[in-house]
């Protein structure tokens, strides 16, 4: 992890050249797991910040833009998905939007039991509720090895990954996709973290082909605004047995949420269908 340079400030060195830097009111708690250095400390713009090898995963600040587009969106184009797997996300956010739709059963699948017990205790405004809820079933595995030897199925699979460095790399595999690919119902659908493609060109370009060679009908990518993720947009990448699932009118996509109470401040019925529009630069890198 980037220390912070003095007591007042913590610096992300993600990317060569540019220093993202966040004032530090207190450094809460900090702990090496068995996989990876997690701190966490609060920022006056932020909120909590929790930052794995020191670079930042969450803030309690903006995470529900990124939780929200992670969940709602796959969960809407299924139109009747029942059974979600969440591959990461111990934070327990991605699990905290998608028991907003009834009738779903959610399994987390986390390698790091460290992570969902360091969320309860030091960040529980965002998934502690949702980690503890009877309903919630809590795997702790690696994600490649559950994909690859489960035998059961899922109609959405939300990959809530780091970055392909490190413990991350091996979900941005096409094998992986493959085995994400086959554990998907008919109408299945695979979403996945896929970084800032103005930062990170070239990730985005890789799993397009690898998600393209894993067998889906349709993939694409959308997008979101992250605050802590500098940069610009975010992708999320989209993969689909059924292109139907992706291309719906506003009367499908109003009529599938009248009546529930997703609670959200980001995802709307008129975004679930904007956010595939991209922008030229990240449809450049998709050619």
């Amino acid at each position: 992890m980037s220390a912070p340079a003095s007591p007042e400030r913590f610096e992300e060195t993600l990317y060569p050249g540019w220093r993202q830097v966040f004032a530090v009111d207190r450094v809460i708690h900090r702990e090496k797991t068995d996989h990876q250095d997690l701190v966490i400390f609060e920022s006056p713009v932020f909120g909590r910040v929790l930052a794995l090898d020191g670079v930042v995963q969450i803030t309690e600040g903006d995470e529900f833009m990124y939780q929200e587009m992670m969940v709602h969106v796959p969960i809407v184009g299924h139109g009747a998905a029942k059974r979600v797997c969440i591959v990461g996300g111990g934070d327990g956010g991605c699990l905290r939007e998608a028991l907003k739709h009834p009738g779903v059963e959610p399994t987390l699948v986390e390698i790091d039991a460290g992570v969902v017990e360091f969320s309860k205790q030091w960040m529980p405004s965002i998934g502690k509720t949702a980690l503890e809820d009877p309903r919630s079933r809590i795997v702790i595995a690696d994600g490649v090895d559950f994909m690859k030897t489960a035998d059961e199925t899922f109609d959405v699979i939300i990959v809530d990954s780091t970055d392909p460095h490190g413990p991350g790399e091996v979900l941005f595999t096409q094998d992986f996709y493959a085995d994400c690919h086959a554990r998907l119902s008919e109408r299945g659908i695979l979403v996945t973290q896929n970084g800032v493609p103005f930062t990170q060109a070239d990730e985005l370009t890789t799993s397009w082909r690898r998600l393209r060679g894993a067998g889906f009908a349709d993939v694409s990518f959308y997008v979101v605004p992250v605050p802590s993720y500098v940069g610009g947009f975010m992708t999320l990448g989209w993969a689909s047995k059924d292109p139907a699932n992706r291309g719906l009118d506003a009367a499908t996509v109003d009529a599938r949420v009248a009546g529930l109470d997703l609670d959200t401040r980001y995802w709307t019925p008129e975004i679930q269908r904007a956010c595939f529009a991209l922008p030229r630069y990240i449809q450049t890198l998709m050619e």
